[in-house]
């Protein structure tokens, strides 16, 4: 479908009608309430986080299409650890395992430069030095060394 394109950041679950969604979407003649159902539908299990969602519309037909992306990797490393802020300080907030890891990085997969998961896992170990996350209780950058010794 090609179409007038709308993209937007939505709290997973929670899309309403307000702005920005809504008057994005009311001048291209499509179904706002269906929209948003759909969005809320398909980010519903994203609930807590900001989640990029890119709607496609056919303003001719009056049909549209949703495509829903995966949060930030800061996002999802909060959420798996269970924090509310990363710092930017040097100190060290919260700690994640490889296993956590992995699985961030089967969400994100499709959406890296890295080849394989070990790849994304070290994209996202760049995001926890930034952010103060430990892994496996050393400092992110020190990890770097031991990632050959786990199974992707």
């Amino acid at each position: 479908m090609v179409g007038q394109i709308v993209n937007i950041m939505v709290d997973g679950g929670k899309a309403t009608a307000g702005p920005p969604l809504g008057p994005a979407l009311g001048p291209l003649g499509v179904p706002v309430g269906k929209v948003i159902a759909k969005i809320n539908e398909e980010t519903k299990k994203f609930d807590g986080m900001k989640v990029p969602v890119k709607v496609i519309v056919e303003p001719a037909t009056r049909t549209f299409e949703i495509e829903v992306g995966t949060p930030p990797s800061s996002a999802l490393i909060k959420k798996e650890i269970g924090i509310e802020k990363g710092t930017g300080d040097g100190s060290t907030v919260g700690n994640i395992t490889w296993d956590q890891l992995k699985k961030i990085a089967k969400k994100k997969e499709a959406q890296c430069l890295g080849s394989d998961t070990k790849h994304v896992v070290k994209e996202l170990i760049g995001t926890c030095v930034s952010m103060g996350v430990t892994v496996e209780g050393k400092n992110a950058l020190d990890f770097f060394g031991d990632i050959h010794k786990f199974d992707a």
